[in-house]
């Protein structure tokens, strides 16, 4: 992803609410599971970490990107944008590199 796409993506996510919260047991495998099936209907999603998570909100966003197959388009204190392209009806189009 160029910066230029990292751009667009990031004025994008500014509307966003963050659609799920990450709270004190951190990272579980139906949180997981849920951001995943997220990008069935959403190509763009705000994650919030809550204060009471202890893990690094980069660790998290590394741990998620990797888990579902998306691409983490920015971490801004505690909250995360993820994108993840949908291959048969992409609604975001991105500006070409």
């Amino acid at each position: 992803m160029t910066s230029k796409q990292r751009s667009y993506l990031k004025k994008l996510a500014s509307s966003l609410d963050p659609i799920f919260q990450i709270g004190k047991s951190s990272l579980t495998p139906e949180v997981t599971e849920a951001i995943g099936e997220s990008f069935n209907t959403k190509e763009l999603i705000k994650v919030a970490v809550l204060k009471n998570c202890l893990d690094d909100p980069h660790e998290i966003a590394q741990m998620v990107a990797e888990r579902t197959h998306s691409q983490v388009v920015q971490v801004i204190g505690r909250k995360i944008v993820l994108y993840k392209p949908d291959r048969k009806n992409p609604k975001i189009v991105l500006p070409r590199p």
